[in-house]
């Protein structure tokens, strides 16, 4: 599956934003340098995401992002079509042997990604990331 930049960065957005347990609006810049994301672009999708009613903008000294609606109500499946658009089926539309199994298997990475949503994908992390041991040995 291909996933474009701004999609990509747009997930991480969400993301970051979601495991945000402050209560108070993040600042563009701490989630491009915690996400690793140019701070230009990041705008543009901060822009987008608000448009499609995923974040909201918080004006003022304390003001920022935050998630417009609980992480558990925003699956990945939801995000990745607003900003990326529709999927395009590529190559030929002719019959063939391999067409029923295509659609099959869009429908599964569909599936997918609109039963997961933020929260449970940052329960996931936190586990993975509490698991990890650092090896110090040189």
């Amino acid at each position: 599956m291909n996933i474009s930049s701004k999609g990509h960065y747009a997930l991480l957005t969400v993301f970051d934003l979601a495991s945000q347990n402050t209560g108070k609006p993040v600042k563009s810049a701490s989630i491009a340098q915690r996400q690793d994301i140019p701070q230009k672009f990041l705008e543009l999708i901060l822009l987008s995401l608000k448009q499609g009613g995923f974040v909201e903008s918080h004006r003022g000294s304390d003001g920022g992002y935050s998630l417009a609606r609980r992480p558990e109500s925003i699956t990945v499946g939801e995000v990745l079509r607003f900003v990326d658009g529709l999927p395009t089926k590529k190559g030929s539309q002719r019959p063939g042997p391999f067409n029923e199994l295509w659609h099959n298997v869009d429908k599964a990475i569909a599936g997918i990604l609109d039963r997961t949503n933020f929260t449970s994908i940052q329960r996931d992390w936190e586990a993975k990331q509490s698991n990890y041991v650092p090896d110090w040995e040189i």
